[in-house]
C-alpha cells in the first residue's frame, strides 16, 4: 500500500503518510533506459561508415532523450506527499506538492468526519475529510482499492 501509519516519539500522536504509487523504481529506470538505448542503437551496427548512419542518428537519439524527459517528468509529477497527523485534540492534514509548495488544513478531532463519495466526486469512492467549515480531499491519487481501504482505515483512526 502507498500509505503507512507511524507512530512518532510524541507519544499519544499518529501519522499517516501517504503517497502515489512508483510503479518504476530507479534501479528499474536506469535498467530501462539502457536496455532501450541499446536496443536503438542495434540497427546502427551495420550502417557503421555509412552517410546513412548520420541522418537515422538524430532521430533515435530524439527517441530515446523523448522517452527519458517523459519517464522524469512522470516522476516529478507523482512527488506527493500528503501527511495527516491525529493527536488526542486535532487532526492535520499537509500536502506537500510536487512543486514543494504546502497546503495544510487542521480540525479538532471531535468534529472531524470522514466521508466518501461513491460516484459524485472526481474519482470514484473519493475520499474527504469534513470540519471547521472546510471540506479537503485525502488520497486521490490512490487507486479504488486503496481509497477503500484507506476510507475504513481512517473511520478507524477517527472512531477512537
Amino acid at each position: 500500500m502507498p500509505y503507512n501509519w507511524t507512530r512518532p516519539q510524541t507519544g499519544a500522536e499518529r501519522e499517516l503518510h501517504l503517497w502515489p504509487h512508483q510503479s518504476l523504481a530507479p534501479k528499474g529506470y536506469v535498467r530501462f533506459i539502457a536496455l532501450t538505448s541499446v536496443l536503438i542503437c542495434m540497427p546502427l551496427v551495420p550502417l557503421l561508415g555509412s552517410f546513412l548512419l548520420w541522418g537515422l542518428l538524430p532521430f533515435l537519439l530524439l527517441a530515446l532523450f523523448g522517452m527519458k524527459w517523459a519517464l522524469d517528468r512522470s516522476r516529478r509529477d507523482h512527488q506527493i506527499l500528503e501527511v495527516l497527523t491525529l493527536t488526542a485534540e486535532e487532526a492535520r492534514l499537509e500536502r506537500i506538492n510536487p512543486d514543494g509548495s504546502r497546503q495544510n488544513w487542521k480540525c479538532n478531532r471531535y468534529w472531524t468526519r470522514v466521508e466518501m463519495h461513491g460516484n459524485d466526486g472526481p474519482v470514484p469512492h473519493y475520499v474527504t475529510l469534513q470540519g471547521s467549515g472546510r471540506e479537503v480531499e485525502i488520497g486521490a491519487f490512490l487507486s479504488e482499492e486503496e481509497r477503500l481501504e484507506l476510507y475504513d482505515d481512517l473511520k478507524c483512526a477517527f472512531s477512537r
